[in-house]
């Protein structure tokens, strides 16, 4: 079926073209069952998940984008798609520029590590050098709003806490694509307004911002186009109050 692709008024700096991806997905619902069927030498049926099927879309330089669905429609993997965290099936995703991604809360964190040092860890992952992150190192934890506890090994931070540090890491990066999965839910209203203060700000200087949430207030308030996955396919490419309509149907 072919698709009507957006055309960006920005040069696109991420491309997602006629992607499909799909998981293994084994019928049985213990490991139990799996033993037991191992040790009787009975097969074990597996099938396949399409959790995204010949989706296409271009998304321009400095544009806020809210990727829009129902649990389960494929709106994660399509981010991790463009993260590079999956590779697609079928398809190709082309992204031009550094990408810094939000996609699991303190994902990249070490435990055993203080805040301090996975700061220095996180930003050096995403192309940071050491004098640049010793300049930034103050504005990141002033932002976090992490204080006294920067010293602390992360394994002893709440989520929130996780969320605040790696959320301004990503942000003190001279990253062109950010890409944000839900983890702006976490945190008191203040924090979360400054944070929607900052990526206004950053789309401003060109930064492009592709950000995935149940929260449709915030994703008015944030993008301007809305991208709507039903099923694993792409059923609406426009106005962000559309999207969030289409969502609702």
């Amino acid at each position: 079926m072919s698709q009507i692709i957006v055309e960006t008024a920005t040069p696109p700096c991420i491309v997602v073209d006629h992607v499909s991806k799909r998981f293994l997905r084994r019928n049985t619902h213990s490991f139990k069952e799996a033993f037991v069927s191992w040790i009787k030498r009975r097969k074990v049926r597996a099938d396949t998940f399409t959790a995204l099927d010949d989706i296409s879309f271009q998304i321009g330089q400095g544009e806020a984008v809210g990727i829009l669905g129902l649990n389960g429609s494929g709106k994660s993997t399509t981010l991790k798609l463009i993260s590079g965290v999956l590779d697609p099936d079928s398809g190709g995703v082309f992204t031009r520029g550094r990408v810094a991604g939000l996609i699991e809360v303190g994902a990249g964190f070490h435990p055993d590590l203080s805040g301090r040092e996975n700061v220095y860890l996180n930003a050096a992952i995403l192309g940071m050098g050491r004098k640049e992150i010793d300049e930034r190192f103050d504005d990141i934890v002033a932002f976090s709003e992490i204080g006294e506890f920067i010293d602390q090994e992360v394994k002893h931070y709440s989520s929130g806490m996780f969320m605040r540090l790696a959320f301004s890491v990503a942000i003190h990066v001279d990253v062109d694509i950010l890409l944000v999965d839900e983890v702006l839910s976490v945190g008191d209203a203040p924090f979360r307004a400054k944070c929607y203060a900052k990526i206004r700000e950053l789309t401003a200087r060109g930064v492009t911002m592709v950000v995935v949430s149940h929260d449709t207030k915030m994703i008015k308030e944030l993008c301007g186009r809305g991208i709507v996955i039903r099923k694993g396919r792409k059923i609406f490419d426009g106005a962000i109050d559309e999207a969030v309509d289409q969502v609702a149907r």
